[in-house]
């Protein structure tokens, strides 16, 4: 055989132990130089995104760039009586003293009380990037807590980016522990189920975790020419374990049934060969779907879609490699051992007079797909029409999507610093939100600069949206100046918005913005909360486009057929909208609240449409390879089209249910996450794989391929041609 996936499963499989050790060294190998080299984590500069990453970027330029900074609230503990302003104004000065000390602190600001005289507040600006705070936070909250132990009638509280960030952080990590927890013996059992055999159940899950492993380490040298996000590991486990287990699924399985077919005649290391000239190639071709969809996220321009899609695209090709190279081990090992097994029952039957019956696996289709086909059979018109409007159904509530980032006030309140931000907004509601107009121009202009923007505070001075002394900063050469104005309303709130729309759209060009040769730009957290929805809607139809013309290329290379490759690009949308639109009746409403454990924000996270899209499209084509190769298969061995859409259909149905199953416990798992865009993310994948593995391959693939009869493979030639036989007499036809 030329096929390369053979001749890669024969060398394996001839030498196992070889194989096994060289594949455990390549996991080795891969972590160690991780951990080694280390990843390269995302800075802040990484983040910016439209007029406000222009901004930060002016502001950088000039030494005005946000800095970490942490806030300690002192006020009376719950039930202890009034508030001793004595007391906090001493406990403030305690605060002061300590964090100047620190080496991680800036500056300190001197006590501001709050407008209704019920607290105190001490600011703390920490040395370096905005995004390194959480790193170095640690110091600071034992000062406050150390403080706290000094004065026991008062509460002292401290919060800001850098330890809300390092709560989401542990949340994180806890939640992601818990999904390991529920997605691992749930996959474990359903292979138990698929297989019968502790050790067949076993290889997938192994071999799933092992390529985690290797990928872990490979996406650390990764991140030095992708920076990793913080959500790279993430990807990695949800992706991994799905993909992992899916293709090593899909290879046991036809070693399986291609084992029992030979009834012995052909040794373990021929039946896998037999395996790798199907599954293996219908493995190949589903990998480089999976990651060549992920790496349509690099087009949307953004550091998370980044480490979204290096994250994929490793642990992908990870897993298609353990396929290839240890699986065709393991499976002649495994082979060898069940003869000896089937050898030592038949002496025994022998012994007593008796013939061992082997067990021949089911082939064909179960009962409850036999049962869904025959309708389809008989009436795929109907069948079609049906399922099809019913995928539309679900789809219209994609019409009300509303984008939106996710911002802080999103986040989940077992979260202590977010409790903390709670009462911090309350008593200083003034930090909700801040609009930075930063302005670049020749030194000698900074007083006309200044002008004009205090000219610009005047007018929003009439905003009810905008409230405070503004603040104005100029860099030490002068050329840049930036002016802060206090948002008394949450980032995501129509106030907050519509006061950033006033500001770009009639403040700033009626002032600084009629400054000729001056570089203008609007930054801040509601420009921030704005500027990236803005940026992943503009993105979306670009990457759309790229992800179907990527997967009509990839359908019509592996099944030469144009025919098959438009169908799949239409089943691929239609799976994505329903799954889309479920999303949007589900989350944007409250109706699902207490069964999801969230609180609605009345939109879909910005990245979440993007995600779904890209990651759906790629596992898609897994289902999509399998399915039709089996089809394929049976048309070119001389089986009328029809017939062979039936027995394709069938024979495979056993084996994407049993995958279907596995990604969706672990994309379900995800659902259960306390931040609410990985919530989403995770119920919009399991809805996905659900519908694409149900609804779309059972009933709508089958139904349009009937229809369709001789013209799906057009324009392709030969459909009967005779492939290179076996020993057995078997035909080998290859996916490609």
């Amino acid at each position: 055989m030329t096929n390369p996936t053979v001749r890669m499963a024969r060398w394996s499989a001839q030498n196992p132990w070889r194989a096994i050790t060289g594949w455990l060294l390549f996991v080795v190998l891969c972590l160690g130089a991780g951990i080694t080299i280390g990843a390269n984590p995302a800075t802040s500069e990484d983040f910016r995104i439209g007029e406000a990453g222009r901004a930060e970027a002016i502001a950088t330029e000039g030494g005005l760039q946000q800095k970490p900074v942490e806030r300690v609230l002192i006020h009376a503990k719950p039930g202890a009586g009034a508030f001793d302003k004595a007391q906090a104004d001493a406990a403030a000065r305690d605060i002061g003293d300590r964090m100047r000390k620190l080496p991680e602190v800036a500056s300190v600001a001197d006590p501001v009380p709050a407008a209704d005289g019920s607290a105190v507040r001490v600011d703390v600006t920490m040395k370096g990037a905005e995004f390194d705070g959480k790193q170095h936070v640690d110091a600071l909250l034992a000062q406050t807590a150390a403080v706290q132990d000094a004065y026991p009638g008062l509460w002292l509280e401290e919060v800001g980016s850098p330890s809300i960030s390092k709560g989401v952080d542990q949340l994180r990590s806890d939640d992601l522990a818990r999904t390991e927890v529920i997605a691992l013996p749930v996959t474990l059992i359903t292979l138990l189920l698929v297989f019968s055999s502790i050790a067949m159940a076993i290889v997938p899950l192994l071999l799933a975790l092992s390529s985690i492993v290797a990928a872990v380490g490979l996406s650390m040298l990764a991140s030095h020419a992708f920076p990793d996000a913080g959500v790279g590991t993430n990807v990695i486990l949800l992706i991994g374990l799905a993909v992992g287990v899916d293709y090593t699924l899909f290879y046991l399985k036809r070693e399986r049934e291609e084992r029992a077919r030979a009834g012995g005649s052909l040794s373990p290391q021929a039946v896998v060969e037999l395996a790798a000239a199907t599954s293996g190639r219908a493995v190949v071709i589903s990998g480089l779907a999976v990651a060549i969809s992920s790496a349509t996220l690099f087009l949307a321009d953004d550091v998370i879609f980044s480490s979204i899609a290096t994250g994929a695209i490793v642990v992908t090709l990870v897993a298609v490699l353990s396929s290839l190279t240890v699986l065709p081990a393991l499976l002649a090992k495994l082979g060898e051992r069940a003869e000896r097994r089937t050898a030592r029952k038949q002496a025994r039957a022998a012994a007593k007079g008796k013939t061992l019956r082997v067990k021949q696996p089911k082939t064909g289709a179960g009962r409850l797909t036999a049962a869904v086909l025959r309708p389809t059979a008989k009436h795929p018109v109907a069948t079609l029409a049906v399922a099809t409007l019913a995928m539309l159904a679900l789809a219209l509530p994609v019409l009300n999507l509303n984008l939106t980032e996710m911002g802080r006030e999103t986040h989940s309140r077992s979260i202590g610093a977010m409790q903390t931000y709670d009462r911090m907004m309350a008593a200083y509601p003034e930090l909700k939100g801040m609009h930075q107009i930063v302005v670049r121009a020749d030194a000698d202009r900074r007083e006309e600069v200044s002008g004009a923007l205090l000219d610009l505070a005047g007018q929003a001075a009439k905003d009810p949206a905008i409230s405070g002394q503004p603040v104005l900063t100029h860099s030490p050469d002068g050329r840049i100046t930036m002016l802060e104005m206090a948002v008394p309303h949450f980032v995501s709130s129509p106030e907050a918005q519509d006061s950033l729309k006033h500001l770009r759209g009639s403040y700033v060009p009626a002032t600084v913005g009629k400054l000729s040769g001056a570089e203008v730009a609007v930054t801040g957290d509601v420009a921030r909360y704005a500027d990236y929805p803005a940026h992943q809607k503009e993105k979306l139809p670009l990457i759309i486009g790229a992800l179907l013309l990527v997967t009509f290329a990839m359908t019509v290379w592996a099944f030469r057929s144009v025919v098959l490759g438009l169908v799949g690009i239409l089943l691929n949308l239609l799976s994505a909208l329903a799954s889309l639109g479920l999303l949007v009746l589900v989350f944007q409403n409250e109706w699902a609240e207490g069964i999801l454990d969230f609180n609605s924000t009345g939109s879909i996270g910005s990245r979440v449409p993007l995600f779904l899209f890209v990651i759906l499209f790629g596992l898609s084509m897994d289902y999509q390879v399998f399915v039709i190769s089996r089809i394929r298969e049976a048309a070119m061995n001389g089986v009328p089209t029809r017939q062979a859409v039936l027995d394709g259909i069938g024979s495979s149905a056993g084996v994407v249910t049993s995958a279907a199953v596995v990604m969706v416990t672990v994309f379900a798992s995800f659902a259960s996450l306390h931040l609410i865009e990985m919530k989403q993310i995770g119920f919009s994948l399991a809805a996905a794989v659900l519908l694409d593995a149900f609804v779309i391959r059972i009933l709508i693939l089958p139904a349009l391929m009937l229809l369709l009869g001789e013209w799906n493979w057009w324009p392709s030639r030969g459909m009967r041609q005779v492939g290179p036989k076996t020993s057995t007499g078997r035909q080998l036809t290859n996916v490609g």
